[in-house]
């Protein structure tokens, strides 16, 4: 391949929390390696998706949902790690909601610096009942900042995302791929196997378990015939045990089981999983213990 006509580098995604960010990754790159959920802030680290075409390779990095209200030493953290990576990329993609720019929106505008290029992806405008609408946003959009594109996209249907991924590579640096051509991310599975975990917390329990959870994978070990991996979920009281637990255990046997699923579709192997759950109180407020779960790195 001739280099002079192939471009490759890093793109951020930034954007406030529940705009839809892990799922245009997953979409992106085509695998979940990004925890999706309805709640906000399910992103805790910066997420690293690859996305090899035959003119370009795009490397994202998803950082968490940039947060402004609650000040917990983890959001402090996440809030450092979004900062930590604009400078460190070549182009930024910046994703708001629909037709609407909140002043969440205004906040992370602020955060991003003068010298990246920044393509902001309209997302969720399938939800967007007059269309008629779009364009008179994107008008008021492009006044607060020169952009290098505007891209109105749905994440969950695909719409538009060829034309925005497009509009990335044109602002990447001519070079070689950075990654070879089948790898889709720079995680580890081992980290891969407690996001899993970590969604299906979220989904199951809802509205029932706060944020005070973590996943921590304590044994991962491959055997030529399966993955044998020992996963402990941490949270901050006894009550939310109870909670994950479940009448006669059978929420974490949901989750066990949908998690397992789910790693052995991404590993494409057979996975003995157990689960443990662990009173920390406090952990979401320890930012030692926050640092070696990888938090904010």
């Amino acid at each position: 391949m001739n280099a002079s006509l192939h471009r490759a580098g890093y793109v951020a995604i930034v954007g406030r929390p529940n705009v839809g960010k892990s799922t245009l990754l997953n979409h992106l790159v085509g695998e979940k390696i990004s925890i999706t959920s309805r709640k906000a802030q399910t992103t805790r680290h910066r997420i690293t998706g690859i996305l090899t075409r035959p003119a370009a390779q795009l490397v994202f990095v998803d950082t968490p949902g940039y947060q402004t209200r609650h000040r917990s030493a983890m959001n402090r953290l996440m809030n450092r790690a979004v900062k930590g990576v604009l400078h460190d990329v070549n182009a930024i993609l910046w994703v708001i909601e629909g037709t609407r720019c909140t002043p969440e929106d205004e906040a992370v505008l602020k955060l991003l610096p003068d010298t990246i290029p920044v393509v902001l992806a309209i997302n969720k405008v399938d939800r967007v009942a007059d269309k008629a609408t779009l364009l008179p946003f994107i008008q008021a959009m492009s006044e607060k900042r020169t952009f290098a594109a505007v891209v109105p996209v749905s994440a969950t249907r695909g719409t538009q995302i060829d034309a925005l991924v497009e509009a990335l590579a044109s602002q990447l640096p001519e070079g070689p791929p950075l990654y070879e051509a089948d790898e889709i991310t720079t995680l580890s599975e081992r980290f891969l196997a407690a996001e899993i975990v970590r969604e299906k917390l979220f989904r199951q329990l809802g509205e029932e378990l706060p944020y005070a959870a973590a996943v921590e994978v304590e044994k991962f070990e491959d055997t030529p015939r399966l993955k044998r991996i020992d996963v402990r979920i941490l949270v901050d009281k006894p009550g939310q045990k109870a909670i994950v637990i479940g009448k006669d255990g059978e929420k974490l046997k949901l989750i066990a089981s949908d998690a397992r699923r789910d790693m052995e579709k991404l590993f494409d192997t057979k996975v003995f999983l157990q689960i443990w759950i662990t009173v920390r109180s406090g952990w979401a407020d320890d930012e030692a213990a926050l640092k070696r779960m990888g938090l904010g790195e």
